[in-house]
């Protein structure tokens, strides 16, 4: 029988890592991609992803189940994506030359030239206006549309209020629409 969340983090806060170890496996890779999609670079989200984790480990036993262990996994790593966005600063060389990584480890294949020219256009622009975005709009554009996650679960991940996020959504989404009018 699988141990729930909170039984693994109860073992783990008694001492037995190996039940951390399940914690790891079962939201690794959901977590990377939450800050693949934060950072728009592999190298970095591994290395924070790293960190996330080992944050959540030392902290274990101040975790009390007021909410899912994922959500309070989930605030740590964006925390740490916010605090690593604001201390590196890439340039836009540097996040397109990353983002051209991630799409093709995702085995993108255009069907033509044509859509290639206008998707790869497209992708520009929109990886362009997602980087203009303040980390914590960027934040809430990620966990919303790549999780699917809802207002209250990314409001807890972000420490405020769903009224909170769901206006940095709004704001966030109509920079999108302003800077994407032309190829909308």
């Amino acid at each position: 029988m699988e141990l729930s969340d909170w039984q693994l983090v109860q073992k783990c806060q008694a001492g037995d890592t190996a039940s951390f170890q399940e914690l790891v496996s079962r939201y690794h890779q959901k977590v990377y991609m939450v800050i693949v999609g934060l950072l728009r670079n592999p190298d970095d989200a591994m290395e924070v992803a790293q960190e996330s984790f080992f944050r959540a480990y030392r902290k274990i036993t101040s975790f009390q189940g007021q909410s899912s262990f994922y959500t309070w996994l989930y605030r740590i790593a964006v925390n740490i994506c916010i605090d690593h966005q604001r201390r590196e600063k890439r340039s836009p060389l540097e996040f397109r030359e990353s983002m051209d990584e991630v799409f093709e480890q995702q085995n993108e294949v255009a069907k033509d030239p044509f859509s290639d020219v206008h998707d790869r256009e497209l992708r520009e622009k929109m990886l362009s206006a997602i980087d203009d975005l303040t980390p914590e709009h960027k934040a809430v554009i990620v966990l919303r549309t790549l999780e699917g996650m809802s207002y209250k679960d990314i409001g807890e991940i972000l420490g405020c209020s769903e009224g909170t996020v769901m206006s940095r959504l709004h704001y966030a989404r109509k920079k999108l629409q302003h800077k994407l009018s032309a190829f909308l």
